[in-house]
């Protein structure tokens, strides 16, 4: 006689509802499992360094780090005048002190630089006086360190110091909407002179949304002819077309200057045929044009291949029957087959319009001062200048600006509708 197995047993008892429900739980843990290496790789490439870049927008504690007891002492000052005996004796004794610190961060030209970065000029203020504060031994504080220099007399620098001392500020983001404190700390315009990321702003939106309208033209008819060619000369054509995905986008790049510049293939081509005298050869690199140009030639597959995956699955017998109706051949087309395209339409435009409007190597290279994109100021403050908070403020403004358009593109065409393939 045999026994039955208990833990069969106990299974089958179970209710359905128990039975379905720990079978949903395993299944959800193994989706995760699986999907863990995927979440993990988004969170330390995307999520991480775009929180990174948020919080140093508005986060910079390069004074609180340096002088952190007159960080502290001057937000009980009232911004009249100068600060107190005290307070200038805490200055003196923290520089003194930062002087002979040597850890990365920690130094007096650190916090130099962090002040220069609102008051040009002011970077030799403090390392010229963080050398000779050491000799300071007793006050007043106040004579001795003006005495260093007179600029320590004028309340605008200590207003700076001030803001500048509190480790969260939005003064990176003033600076980025070309604006300024001036010597009551009140946020006014800023010189004409340093008025530049407003209009560079809008010149990349300019530039972004006429590279995208190129894009359409000249994609539109491309991605028809490969959806209606016979299989050999479209996937000829569909080599062509991917022809550049296969070339580095740098050597891409570098070939225009060589076909753009005033010595260059265009330009001789037209002086051999006399359209232009050699005297008047045309400026088509390093201005608006070259990265016009440049830009349209790198970003145009990104708006075809969309195209093409919606129309080739566009049955030909819609615009036969709207034919055979009497419907005109540009009615027939305007009522039946471009609506069918939009999606891939709208996938293309809105794929090329982000990219073009974050693009860097190809306006760096062919653009010139002239044709030089937002992304080219945030690489300048993150490579050269070193002012990463300003380059951290202006790429949240410009992710800003994309999730913005993203947001009125949802509400105008849907992006439910958009189709890559």
């Amino acid at each position: 006689m045999t026994t039955a197995n208990p833990s069969i047993d106990q299974a089958n008892t179970l209710p359905l509802k128990e039975k379905l429900a720990k079978t949903t739980a395993i299944q959800r843990r193994r989706a995760f499992l699986l999907t863990l290496p995927l979440v993990l790789f988004l969170l330390i490439s995307f999520v991480f360094p775009i929180g990174q870049m948020l919080f140093n927008s508005i986060h910079n504690n390069k004074v609180s780090a340096v002088v952190p007891d007159f960080a502290t002492a001057i937000q009980q000052w009232d911004g009249q005048g100068l600060p107190s005996e005290a307070t200038f004796e805490i200055f003196v004794k923290d520089l003194a002190k930062a002087k002979k610190v040597r850890e990365v961060g920690r130094t007096v030209g650190n916090m130099a630089t962090r002040i220069n970065y609102e008051m040009p000029g002011s970077r030799s203020l403090f390392t010229k006086s963080a050398r000779k504060a050491g000799k300071i031994k007793q006050g007043p504080y106040k004579e001795a360190l003006i005495k260093i220099d007179k600029k320590w007399a004028n309340p605008q620098v200590w207003l700076t110091l001030q803001r500048a001392s509190h480790d969260i500020s939005p003064s990176f983001y003033v600076a980025a909407m070309d604006l300024k404190y001036n010597e009551t700390g009140e946020v006014v315009e800023a010189d004409e002179l340093y008025q530049i990321y407003l209009d560079n702003f809008i010149k990349t939106l300019w530039l972004a949304a006429l590279i995208t309208f190129i894009c359409v033209l000249l994609a539109y008819p491309v991605a028809y002819l490969l959806s209606v060619l016979p299989l050999r000369q479209s996937n000829l054509l569909m080599i062509m077309v991917l022809l550049p995905f296969w070339t580095s986008l740098l050597v891409r790049t570098t070939a225009w200057i060589a076909i753009l510049q005033t010595e260059g293939v265009i330009n001789d081509l037209l002086v051999y045929f006399g359209v232009i005298g050699d005297d008047g050869r045309i400026q088509m690199i390093y201005n608006q044009t070259g990265t016009i140009i440049a830009m349209v030639h790198i970003l145009l597959p990104f708006m075809i291949l969309p195209l093409y995956s919606v129309m080739k699955t566009i049955q030909p017998t819609y615009m036969r029957a709207a034919l055979s109706m009497g419907s005109k051949p540009f009615y027939a087309y305007r009522r039946v087959y471009l609506p069918q395209t939009i999606p891939g339409l709208a996938a293309g435009t809105l794929l090329v319009f982000i990219l073009a409007i974050g693009y860097y190597i190809t306006p760096a290279l062919v653009g010139g001062q002239d044709g030089l994109l937002i992304s080219n100021l945030i690489a300048y403050h993150i490579q050269k200048s070193l002012n990463w908070s300003l380059g951290a403020a202006l790429g949240t403004m410009l992710l800003v600006v994309v999730l913005l358009l993203y947001w009125v593109y949802n509400k105008l065409i849907g992006i439910d509708k958009l189709k890559f393939g």
